[in-house]
């Protein structure tokens, strides 16, 4: 029995853990610590010593599947590019979109966007960064110039104050919880802001519960309060930022002292006066968000406003510090730095840059490109299909279930039906693989080499440990199969995954520096500009990444949620995730022992809510919204505040995203995934 052992790096979360795939006569049957892996040092949280077991579950698909007469049936690959190619070819390219995935690697959403705009010529290209931390990407490059964690896993632990927003790290981010622990043990203080009592708010030296979508509110008066003190760092504000004067003028208005903060968002002054002591006045101090902060109409405003007060306390530049969003999933950062976005090609390069569209029309070997306008995001893609129905009449998803992860399913469902030609690339069927009229197999993380870029910008391996099943191929390899199949296999021809990243370092300036070579064994921070450079683990330590180095202040004014309890709709739900369940469910919902722990969906329900609704714990109940109505267990909790439910959104039988609304947030376009008005009623029995 020959038992191998091959490194690799975890397919979940962004913290870009490494394990060992243990692989027995070509079969990958296990998950081994890797002792030496940099971001996590050989431990893992539950889903990463479980993602072995969808590797090979008996549902993959494994051939290629077409829709015929409402039915799917078998295909081989000649005939489904061949429809494919036929499909594409017959539309306008203003009228067909791609979605690319923060599932696959970095190689993969290169192509894809390069696909996109090379072969079908269309600027609409976007993925799911889209619903998580687009307003991250926008909101920190316009303060900074660079949107991404500015600082890296392990300089957390040398914090000595942390105030975590919008995260429940411990359960969504376990191994960079391990770094919060570590600064705790060292003497740290730990603020903790969320309208629910997580495992990471158990931790808190100061908790504070607050009504979701109170975020600017809250930062607001933290600042008045650290300015009316003279806390502020005015060296740091005087030779590294400018327009604090205009900041000033909005934080010190009335309407932001710490009695109306607390009557807005629900938070005790004492402890908001409390925060902005322990912030202000440590040696260094660093703050850590996530969709909590992200998911709003107001998502750029809330990230704007975090590096607000970090500039505020001059807490930017060095170890301990900085603004640090944690992307969601495995490889979000990666496809936002391959451009698989409407406006950017890999690096960041804007498409509007006529420039830079000549120099990637030269570097790609084609006479055109998209024309260098911004395309749709998928927020506007799903509003179009539903509102102009044939303006957008194709639609090429790779690695995406918009059918779950997008607000306001039944107008998600409605619109893809508008679709006249609709292709999923997917390892499983999904339930937007069920509306498509071809179904393309593809490989999982643990069926490929490739890299993927984590929430600090580290930029690591994948290692190829089994073959794929049956048919099933690589995304990268059909990729470049149907481009050749459309005319562009010059464009096209790359032999390995190393190939296509050779390309990525070649026109990404981020990426110059690197080569699979470089990446062994603990990856490399972007931006990495030579093949001498040590990438770059601390952003911002001299200047920012703006033309004259300097931050810039935002003066920002608190707005509400789109949609506030009403008469009718009484209560603000929240969404959000358990340890034991990622996304959609695709993979660990088919790991039996993730499976096994968290099976169904639930609603959280502080026990005076619920008492004056009359409901029990694990009652079934109805929560309904304007867009719809889920049964759903009830969960009695005081680990909730009053007036705010939870509904993790994981789960199909209880959809939380048929309750969310789409309104979208004006620049990042992320729909307001974490607040919205819910009514619960008992359900009349028959």
């Amino acid at each position: 029995m020959d038992i191998d052992y091959v490194s690799t790096t975890c397919p979940y979360c962004g913290t870009g853990c490494g394990f060992n795939l243990v692989v027995r006569n070509g079969k990958v049957f296990d998950v081994g610590h890797w002792q030496r892996a940099p971001v996590n040092g050989g431990k893992l949280c539950p889903k990463g010593r479980y993602a072995h077991e969808f590797i090979n579950s008996p549902d993959r698909l494994t051939k290629p599947l077409i829709k015929k007469d409402g039915t799917f049936v078998e295909a081989t690959w000649d005939e489904a590019y061949n429809l494919i190619a036929e499909k594409f070819g017959s539309y306008k390219p203003a009228e067909m979109a791609c979605l690319s995935s923060a599932r696959t690697s970095n190689e993969e959403n290169y192509l894809m966007q390069k696909f996109a705009r090379a072969a079908l010529k269309t600027p609409n290209i976007d993925h799911c960064a889209r619903l998580c931390h687009s307003s991250t990407v926008a909101g920190l490059a316009a303060v900074f110039g660079s949107g991404a964690m500015t600082n890296s896993i392990k300089d957390i632990a040398d914090s000595r104050c942390i105030f975590v927003l919008g995260s429940n790290t411990f359960e969504q981010h376990p191994l960079i919880a391990r770094s919060i622990v570590r600064a705790k043990q060292n003497g740290a203080k730990v603020i903790v802001a969320d309208p629910r009592y997580t495992p990471t708010a158990r931790q808190a030296d100061l908790y504070m519960p607050f009504v979701s979508g109170t975020d600017v509110a809250i930062l607001n008066g933290l600042m008045q309060e650290i300015i009316r003190n003279g806390w502020e760092d005015k060296k740091f504000i005087t030779h590294r930022t400018k327009d604090y004067e205009k900041l000033k003028e909005v934080v010190m208005k009335e309407a932001y002292s710490l009695e109306n903060v607390s009557k807005i968002s629900g938070i005790p002054a004492e402890s908001l006066k409390q925060a902005a002591e322990w912030i202000a006045t440590a040696d260094v101090a660093a703050l850590i968000y996530s969709m909590g902060i992200t998911q709003h109409t107001t998502g750029v405003d809330n990230v704007k406003s975090t590096a607000n007060l970090m500039m505020l306390t001059g807490n930017l530049g060095k170890p301990g510090s900085g603004v640090n969003p944690l992307r969601g999933q495995n490889n979000v950062q990666g496809a936002c730095d391959m451009g698989a976005l409407p406006n950017v090609y890999s690096g960041y390069q804007k498409v509007t840059d006529e420039e830079t569209r000549k120099k990637m029309m030269e570097m790609w070997s084609v006479d055109d490109l998209a024309e260098g306008r911004v395309g749709y995001t998928v927020t506007e893609m799903i509003n179009v299909l539903a509102d102009k129905p044939g303006e957008i009449k194709a639609m090429y998803i790779m690695g995406e279930n918009p059918m779950l992860s997008d607000p306001d399913l039944q107008h998600v469902e409605e619109a893809l039906r508008n679709l006249e030609f609709l292709v999923v690339q997917d390892i499983f069927m999904t339930e937007t693989g069920e509306l498509a009229d071809v179904v393309l197999p593809a490989a999982c993380y643990a069926e490929k080499d490739g890299t993927q870029t984590n929430t600090e910008r580290r930029v690591q391996r994948w290692r190829k440990a089994q073959d794929p099943p049956g048919e099933a191929k690589p995304d990268w390899q059909i990729l470049c199969e149907l481009a050749a199949k459309m005319g562009y296999e010059k464009q096209f021809t790359f032999e390995s995954p190393e190939a296509v990243f050779n390309e990525v370092a070649a026109v990404t300036p981020s990426y110059h520096g690197m080569s699979y070579a470089r990446l062994d064994p603990d990856g490399l921070h972007w931006p990495c500009p030579t093949a001498e450079h040590p990438g770059t683990a601390i952003l911002h330590r001299e200047t920012f990444a703006m033309p004259d180095g300097l931050g810039v202040f935002s003066p920002i004014e608190w707005k509400p949620a789109a949609e506030v309890p009403d008469a009718e709709y009484p209560f603000v739900l929240t969404t959000g995730r358990t340890i034991w369940q990622w996304h959609t469910g695709t993979m660990t919902r088919r790991s039996w022992s993730l499976e096994k722990e968290a099976p169904i969906g639930w609603i959280e329900i502080n026990p005076e809510d619920a008492e004056e609704l009359g409901i029990k714990d694990d009652e079934v109940v109805r929560a309904s919204t304007r867009r719809g109505s889920v049964d759903i267990p009830a969960k009695v909790t005081d680990e909730i505040i009053k007036g705010v439910m939870f509904i993790p959104f994981h789960y199909k039988e209880h959809p939380a995203n048929r309750l969310t609304h789409n309104a979208l947030d004006p620049i990042a376009k992320i729909p307001e995934f974490k607040a919205c008005a819910v009514k619960v009623e008992k359900i009349a029995e028959v």
